[in-house]
């Protein structure tokens, strides 16, 4: 089991999406985030005061997914979340020790689904 975290742009979520629906993973979280990486952020003129904007807003995904889906799960997120330009975003891949569905008591690759 893992829990695949994509931290994307997000004009480009609803392309993620549809890639990660074709590829049969209906199950995410998603969240707004805020931060910075190689794009550094912009200068933006308020009233004639320049300020620097270094947290640039994105879109966090969190997807549990058994290990037979981990690589058709990235490839959607990278197919869906690529412009090629700095700023399309990180995957992070981590295992997950355990998961439990609260509903019925289900543990681990049952509870995932």
């Amino acid at each position: 089991m893992k829990l695949i975290t994509a931290y994307i742009q997000g004009p480009k979520l609803n392309d993620v999406k549809q890639e990660l629906f074709r590829n049969g993973i209906y199950k995410m979280s998603v969240m707004t985030a805020m931060g910075c990486g190689q794009q550094l952020g912009y200068q933006e003129n308020y009233r004639g005061v320049v300020e620097e904007v270094n947290l640039l807003k994105k879109i966090r995904i969190e997807i549990a997914v058994n290990d037979e889906f981990v690589k058709p799960t990235v490839d959607a997120i990278i197919a869906g979340a690529r412009t090629g330009n700095i700023g399309d975003g990180k995957i992070f891949v981590q295992a997950l020790e355990e998961c439990i569905r609260i509903r019925t008591g289900e543990t681990n690759t049952v509870a995932i689904g």
